[in-house]
């Protein structure tokens, strides 16, 4: 049945009446409080066509760096431990350019899983984090007290989200706030999504956009700053979704990255993916194996052709998303298996971040942070390998031969080159090029291990030993190096 409580008295943005609608047969009782709806449909155009007033729109200048909580928590995280992840967070890596704390999928399902009908949404039809799981959304509070206490520690806030309208709004025929509509006309009973029970579609329709726009209202009175956007960018790829969700968070006037998921996103979406999206994802997902032959989950060694087809297409504020880092701690309820430490060695996960740094993907990282380990930091708190990921250009696999690959990008400051090279075999080689073989000029060159955090000198050649799928890191130049 639908109950609303005190806050349905308030008025939110354009006019809107907070409330929440919990449980089956919803259909009996109509909410009511609509004449806000033209204020609102006005209020949303005007910043549509003024965006200097809705807020700047370039958001993700560079890959977004973070944590989300899929990889450890799936759909069990609690208020306390996405606190206990952010302040770490915050203490640990903020300094290094680690900055958006991200909720993944399940937030408003209550402790103990989902049943029928028990998903939390508002009188709107609009998802509404379970308060026994948060406990400052309660009274229809929603996000914004925890967005606050992010904001607070320097750090920003992220939500996942699915595509589609929640079948118990559609049942129930709720109205869609600050609109003339309802949820039955934004819905698409053809295009639910294939693996999540609880949506429908939204119809490509004045009705479904004001759906989306009046759920990215209420994220922007929650103060979100990332939407990652589920079953959305592959099977089938949601054009329509895509470009409505877009135009929501720009009339919702706050900047909000859009992360679609999951892949693989198709390539020749990528006109709309410049003008919609800030990160899609270009597989499925990746979890700790090295090479996987199923479609899921996906290997980081799968990511290697993906990568270098799409990483020459990455522009600032618009970026080719490998997946999250599943390193470190992934426990204590993971999206995929059972609690455990990464199954990647060393030399894996090293080459995990040194792919993911030289074609400049967003970097997420998967690990419960609380039960952080020395090496684990290792690949997190390394200015010198982020600066790759984070201010390079022209970023380009130059070699893939004999099961070796050698990437090469330029830092936007200081000169040289960047270059990555990776064995991708099961067993340790040494690989040896002339400078030539990788279009560099010239036959003297002084490098620096980037992951070492030390000079090697000069050298005519490339020659490095390789552990099994491993890989190293260098900075070099032609000459003397830049100033530090």
């Amino acid at each position: 049945m639908m109950r609303a409580n005190t806050a349905d008295r308030r008025r939110g943005v354009c006019g809107e009446r907070l409330g929440w609608v919990h449980g089956a047969g919803a259909a009996g009782r109509r909410a009511r409080g609509m004449s806000g709806w033209v204020l609102g449909a006005a209020a949303a155009g005007f910043l549509a066509c003024c965006p200097a007033l809705a807020g700047p729109r370039v958001v993700a200048r560079r890959p977004p760096m973070g944590w989300n909580s899929w990889d450890a928590y799936g759909k069990t995280l609690t208020e306390a431990q996405f606190r206990a992840n952010v302040r770490w967070m915050a203490k640990h890596l903020r300094r290094y350019g680690w900055r958006y704390a991200v909720i993944d999928a399940g937030w408003s399902v209550p402790a103990g899983g989902a049943r029928a009908g028990v998903l939390r949404i508002d009188r709107y039809g609009r998802y509404l984090p379970a308060p026994d799981r948060f406990p400052s959304a309660a009274g229809a509070r929603g996000f914004g007290p925890l967005a606050h206490y992010v904001h607070s520690l320097g750090l920003k806030f992220g939500i996942h989200i699915m595509r589609g309208i929640p079948k118990e709004a559609v049942r129930a025929n709720l109205p869609i706030a600050g609109s003339p509509f309802h949820a039955r006309q934004a819905a698409d009973l053809n295009a639910p999504c294939s693996w999540d029970p609880n949506n429908d579609g939204v119809a490509d329709n004045a009705a479904g956009q004001a759906y989306y726009d009046s759920i990215l209202r209420l994220y922007a009175r929650w103060h979100v700053d990332f939407i990652k956007v589920d079953c959305i960018s592959s099977r089938p790829y949601a054009a329509a979704d895509i470009r409505m969700l877009a135009h929501a968070v720009r009339a919702a006037g706050r900047p909000m990255v859009i992360s679609l998921s999951p892949g693989p996103t198709p390539l020749d979406k990528l006109a709309q993916l410049r003008r919609d999206a800030n990160m899609w994802r270009i597989s499925n997902d990746v979890w700790d194996v090295w090479r996987s032959k199923s479609a899921f989950p996906q290997g980081v060694a799968n990511q290697f052709g993906r990568l270098a087809r799409w990483a020459p297409l990455a522009r600032p504020g618009h970026w080719p998303d490998a997946d999250m880092l599943a390193i470190g701690y992934l426990g204590p309820h993971p999206g995929y298996g059972r609690a455990r430490w990464t199954r990647l060695t060393h030399a894996e996960q090293r080459s995990y971040m040194t792919l993911w740094c030289i074609a400049r993907s967003p970097l997420m990282i998967g690990a419960n942070l609380t039960r952080m380990n020395r090496w684990t930091l290792s690949l997190l708190d390394n200015r010198a390998v982020i600066a790759v990921d984070q201010d390079a250009t022209d970023d380009h696999q130059v070699l893939a031969r004999h099961r070796f690959v050698v990437w090469m990008s330029r830092p936007q400051r200081g000169g040289g080159w960047y270059l990555a090279a990776f064995n991708l075999a099961d067993r340790a080689r040494t690989l040896k090029l002339p400078w030539r073989a990788l279009s560099l000029p010239g036959r003297r060159y002084r490098r620096r291990d980037l992951w070492r955090r030390r000079s090697l000198g000069v050298a005519t050649a490339l020659r490095v030993r390789l552990a099994p799928h491993g890989a190293a890191l260098y900075r070099v130049w032609r000459h003397a190096a830049p100033h530090q």
